[in-house]
């Protein structure tokens, strides 16, 4: 059997958003010999998987791994592990796919046989879905470039997101690209490391994923941990300057969008973590864990760079009563 698309799910705590995921890819019309779905039941505590295991018994091209909580990284390692696909997308269990635009991205993968091809998405709040009529696929544009001109062009530090994309299998298992274990956003290291080693890449305007907006994703919690999950984040991509080789150019957009991650988790630990202590018990964590960040595109880089390396406890006492004068 020829499987052209391998689509990895993993599940937990989405007992209300699993169903209509799952028939949104249903919906999409590829026949089931062409594609698998390998789900990964991380352990969920709630009913997700019997909510959908009706709709999973009607197709033979679901493989089901269930295992203890591991996290998302372990989850999609273990289901990459599993795949047959020559392609590979990484999908979130309570979003949605636009209907009819996974056989048109595959079938520019399987022509092109570039090692990514990234999609459009739109952000959707719960109340907005009901509401919402069926995007118009027309007017699709598609550009080839490499994946160091899609880092810089298109790879936002806001935004790295792996769902939007098809991978090639083949180039993620010749480079060793994997998510780092044990992390909340796993997502950054991946998508840095997979455009900075990727050949031929496509983009699209095309709409692939209804990103949905609900108030109880672990995305929307700020706490230590994530606090940790950020700076081993911002750490393995800081080594990629050295695993990689860059262009002067490269190079400064990778310490941009380290910076502004860096930045982004100094603001939110002022304000949502509670006491100074706490705040310094957070800069401790970044300074373990990402202890060689050097940033020199600008002044205020170079500052910032300056006392972090001199003192990571200073910068956060400076940040802290800086941000509660405001």
């Amino acid at each position: 059997m020829n499987i052209q698309l391998s689509i990895l799910v993993p599940v937990y705590k989405v007992e209300k958003y699993i169903r209509p995921f799952f028939e949104s890819i249903f919906r999409q019309g590829l026949p089931d010999d062409c594609y698998e779905i390998i789900v990964v039941n991380d352990g969920t505590p709630d009913r997700s998987m019997e909510v959908v295991a009706d709709l999973l018994e009607q197709h033979d091209n679901t493989i089901v791994i269930n295992q203890e909580n591991q996290g998302l990284s372990v989850a999609r390692n273990n289901a990459l592990e599993m795949a047959t696909g020559e392609y590979v997308l990484m999908l979130d269990s309570d979003d949605l796919l636009v209907d009819g635009s996974l056989p048109l991205l595959l079938d520019k993968a399987l022509t092109t046989k570039a090692d990514l091809v990234l999609a459009d998405f739109v952000n959707k709040s719960d109340d907005e879905l009901e509401t919402l009529e069926p995007p118009v696929l027309n007017d699709i544009k598609w550009e080839e470039k490499t994946g160091k001109k899609l880092f810089m062009e298109n790879l936002s530090p806001y935004a790295c997101y792996v769902w939007r994309t098809l991978y090639r299998r083949q180039f993620l298992n010749e480079n060793h690209i994997r998510f780092v274990p044990g992390i909340q956003v796993q997502d950054i290291p991946f998508t840095h490391e997979c455009c900075l080693r990727a050949g031929k890449c496509v983009k699209t305007n095309l709409l692939l994923i209804i990103y949905r907006e609900w108030g109880e994703q672990s995305t929307c919690k700020f706490d230590m941990k994530r606090i940790e999950s950020i700076s081993i984040a911002m750490g393995k991509t800081w080594n990629l300057r050295k695993a990689v080789k860059l262009s002067a150019m490269e190079d400064k957009k990778l310490q941009t969008n380290i910076f502004t991650t860096f930045c982004m988790m100094l603001n939110s630990t002022v304000n949502n973590i509670q006491g100074f202590q706490n705040c310094i018990r957070a800069i401790d964590y970044t300074s373990q864990h990402a202890p060689n960040l050097r940033f020199t595109a600008n002044k205020r880089q170079k500052i910032i760079s300056f006392l972090y390396r001199l003192s990571p406890r200073l910068l956060m006492t400076l940040w802290f009563i800086k941000k509660r004068r405001k």
